[in-house]
């Protein structure tokens, strides 16, 4: 995969936004790589918020849809992982700024 379909798959995860924040996944951190083979099949690897967090199925389900409007994605897997664990300092500038986090 090259870099120009890397940053068109991070530019539809911008798409989708964590409900409690209000802020898109790829600023907040959430999401640690994303590939795509030759046959279309994109794997996201994210994480969330929290643990427990009760929105994650429904941020799985926006990621599917949003790599979906793709033409060249034909598949999508979200592998959620809690190592390394989510903190404030995976957030973008934009993101800390937007939610006033220092």
């Amino acid at each position: 995969m090259d870099q120009e379909m890397k940053d068109s798959l991070m530019g539809a995860l911008e798409n989708v936004i964590d409900p409690e924040l209000g802020i898109d996944i790829v600023n907040l951190g959430l999401v640690y790589d994303v590939d795509m083979d030759e046959a279309g099949k994109v794997d996201v690897t994210m994480t969330l918020t929290s643990l427990g967090c009760p929105m994650g199925p429904m941020i799985v389900d926006n990621v599917k849809r949003e790599l979906a409007e793709l033409p060249e994605v034909k598949e999508t897997e979200v592998n959620i992982i809690w190592s390394p664990p989510w903190s404030k300092d995976m957030m973008s500038r934009y993101a800390k700024i937007a939610l006033g986090v220092r």
